[in-house]
């Protein structure tokens, strides 16, 4: 009984070459089998999709800032008005469509009467947004 192949000398010596044959079988049948199979995963549905027209997307309000400083002095988009003006202003906004949002901003020493006098004067006017725009603070620093 020998082992290790067909050799000329007789010293039984263990085989060094790699049998690829069964290796290639294995491909060639995987192979076979993702030929027959690929036409399954791209599989898709026939759908006749009914088609309707909708209404455009709404337009972005736009917005409007007013500014009041430690004075109490009154500032719309960062040009400087007085009351009726600001009143006036606020009037032509409230007509816009869609209204604009109106942005306050006020330095933080800023008497508290001026902001809510701004305030009614918006709600008077017909405007309903009001937002507060602040600093955020800072955070603690990292080392």
């Amino acid at each position: 009984m020998s082992f290790g192949g067909f050799n000329d000398n007789q010293h039984p010596a263990p085989m060094a070459d790699i049998n690829v044959t069964p290796m290639v079988d294995v491909m060639l049948v995987l192979l076979v089998i993702f030929i027959i199979s690929a036409p399954l995963f791209t599989h898709a549905l026939k759908l006749d999709l009914p088609t309707a027209a909708s209404a455009p997307a709404p337009e972005k309000p736009t917005t409007v800032s007013v500014a009041i400083d430690a004075a109490g002095k009154l500032y719309w988009q960062d040009q400087p008005v007085d009351k009726t003006t600001l009143n006036l202003r606020l009037a032509e906004a409230a007509s816009r469509q869609p209204q604009p949002e109106v942005q306050l901003r006020a330095d933080k020493s800023t008497r508290y009467e001026i902001i809510a006098d701004v305030m009614s004067a918006a709600q008077t006017n017909g405007l309903g947004k009001i937002g507060f725009v602040t600093d955020p603070k800072p955070g603690p620093e990292k080392k």
